[in-house]
């Protein structure tokens, strides 16, 4: 095997990472993610079917989208490669909310993140409970995946 055959040419004006990465869906498992439908989904439940004779196997999957909260299903040969996300989760103290419902959190360097919103239902109320009810210090856990992010997590800060 020479390098020769493996001189790929990237075209992109971006800063070259990659929102994704291919994955065969024989290897996917349970609890991994996925992208269905061009979202990042967490794999909830997954079964392996035989064809007929000459079919190929097929591997269902049931997955929730790791932002939405919303159920999606893909079918697909387990030779086939699937996209499988970039997820990170970070850590942020909370440091204010702001009047229209974002999050002042501090980064690492010292500088402030302004741009996640509180989330809705239960992670938002439990920010917001914690944070203005009973004046604790929180911090917050963001999770990102090809381009989106989102408060996904809060506790209290450790004294």
């Amino acid at each position: 095997m020479s390098d020769e055959q493996h001189e790929v040419t990237f075209e992109s004006a971006d800063a070259g990472a990659s929102a994704t990465y291919p994955m065969q869906c024989s290897a996917l498992r349970k609890n991994g993610h996925v992208v269905i439908k061009g979202r990042p989904c967490k794999i909830v439940d997954m079964s392996t079917s035989k064809t007929g004779k000459h079919g190929h196997a097929k591997v269902h999957m049931v997955a929730i989208d790791i932002f939405t909260g919303k159920k999606l299903e893909d079918l697909s040969p387990s030779t086939h490669n699937m996209d499988v996300p970039h997820v990170s989760r970070k850590e942020y103290q909370l440091l204010d909310i702001t009047d229209d419902d974002f999050l002042s959190l501090l980064k690492d360097d010292g500088d402030t993140k302004d741009d996640v919103k509180v989330p809705e239902g239960e992670v938002g109320d439990r920010i917001n409970r914690m944070f203005k009810d009973e004046g604790k210090d929180v911090n917050v856990i963001i999770q990102t995946a090809m381009g989106e992010e989102a408060a996904v997590e809060a506790k209290e800060a450790p004294k």
